[in-house]
C-alpha cells in the first residue's frame, strides 16, 4: 500500500466556491447519519448504491458509474487494481466503484479518493470509517497536485467532476503522471464539454455558475488529453442516453416529491429539478456534449 503524504490544497478561492455551492446544493450530506437514514427508508438500499445519492443525485449516479466499471472490466479483466477518483467529493461514487469493481472477478487493491475541499474529505472519511472500509483512503488535495508518486495507479477514473476544475489540462497532466504506463483513464463528462463556437445558455449558467462550472470545448479537451500524454483516446456521444437518465430523475423528484424534500430540504430538491432540468435541455440543444471518454496512458519508451 502506498502512503500518501499530507494533502496539498491548491487555489484557496476554488476551495471556498466549490465548499458554498455544494453545502447550498447538498446541506444533508454534512449531517450524512440522519440522511443515510432516510435514504434507506426511501429506496431500501443500505449500501453504496442507495448511499451514492449522498453525492450523486445531480451527476450521473449509479448509471454512469455501471458504465465506468464496464468500460475498466473490459480493459482490466483479472487481477487487483489500484484506482484513483479524482473530484471525489462526499465518496459515493468512489465506494459505489470499489464494491462493483470486486464483483464477478478481479477486485481493488485500493481506492484513493482526492478532493479539494476538506469538508468533503471530513464527511467521506467517516461514512469510510461507519462501514468499516479497509479499501478506501481519502486524500484532501488539488487534483492538479496529488501526494501520490508517479506511476502509483492502474486506473483513474474522473465521474462528473470535470466542469469543478478550472484547469483541466493540468489535471489530465497529473492523471497521466500517476497513471502506470498502459493505464487507463475514465471521464464522465457530464457538463463539462461544448461544441466549438458555442457555450451553455443564460438559464443554464443560472443556476450552474462559471466560478463554479468550468466548460471546454471539444477539441481543446481533446488536445489536452494528447499534450498530457494519452493515446487511443475514444468519446462515447452519451446524449440519447443522459436526455433518457435526467427525464427519469426529474420523474422521481416530481413523483416522490415529499421523500425527496424529506432527505434533502425543499430549496436544495427545487435547486437540483432546475440543476437537472437545465442540463438536460442544453443537451437537447446541443449546446453541451455528454460523453464518455476513454484514454490510455503512453506506454514508456
Amino acid at each position: 500500500m502506498v502512503t500518501p503524504a499530507p494533502g496539498r490544497h491548491g487555489d484557496p478561492d476554488q476551495t471556498r466556491v466549490q465548499h458554498r455551492y455544494h453545502r447550498e446544493l447538498f446541506p444533508a450530506l454534512h449531517d450524512w447519519e440522519r440522511t443515510e437514514a432516510s435514504i434507506v427508508e426511501f429506496t431500501g438500499e443500505s449500501g453504496p448504491k442507495g448511499l451514492l445519492g449522498l453525492d450523486q443525485m445531480g451527476h450521473f449516479g449509479p448509471q454512469g458509474c455501471d458504465l465506468v466499471t464496464g468500460l475498466v472490466r473490459d480493459t482490466f479483466p483479472d487481477g487487483m487494481l489500484t484506482v484513483g477518483e479524482l473530484g471525489s467529493g462526499f465518496g459515493g461514487a468512489l465506494r459505489y466503484l470499489a464494491d462493483a469493481l470486486s464483483t464477478d472477478g478481479g477486485g481493488v487493491a485500493r481506492m484513493y479518493g482526492i478532493d479539494l475541499v476538506p469538508e468533503h474529505c471530513a464527511v467521506s472519511r467517516r461514512i469510510t470509517a461507519a462501514q468499516g472500509r479497509r479499501d478506501v483512503t481519502e486524500i484532501c488535495a488539488d487534483a492538479c497536485d496529488v501526494p501520490l508518486p508517479g506511476r502509483t495507479l492502474d486506473v483513474i477514473v474522473v465521474t462528473g467532476s470535470m466542469p469543478h476544475f478550472p484547469r483541466p489540462g493540468a489535471v489530465l497532466r497529473e492523471a497521466a503522471r500517476l497513471l502506470r504506463p498502459g493505464g487507463l483513464l475514465v471521464i464522465t463528462e457530464e457538463v463539462s464539454l461544448a461544441p466549438p463556437g458555442r457555450g451553455p445558455s443564460a438559464a443554464f449558467r443560472a443556476v450552474h455558475p462559471p466560478d463554479v462550472f468550468f466548460v471546454t470545448p471539444l477539441p481543446d479537451r481533446l488536445r489536452q488529453l494528447r499534450e498530457a500524454g494519452f493515446t487511443g483516446v475514444v468519446r462515447r456521444d452519451l446524449r440519447e442516453w443522459a436526455v433518457a437518465l435526467l427525464a427519469d430523475r426529474l420523474k422521481v423528484v416530481r413523483l416522490f416529491h415529499g421523500s425527496v424534500v424529506g432527505i434533502y430540504g425543499a430549496e436544495p430538491v427545487d435547486l437540483i429539478r432546475r440543476t437537472l432540468t437545465t442540463a438536460r435541455e442544453e443537451y437537447l440543444a446541443g449546446r453541451l456534449l455528454p460523453s464518455l471518454l476513454t484514454a490510455r496512458r503512453a506506454e514508456a519508451t
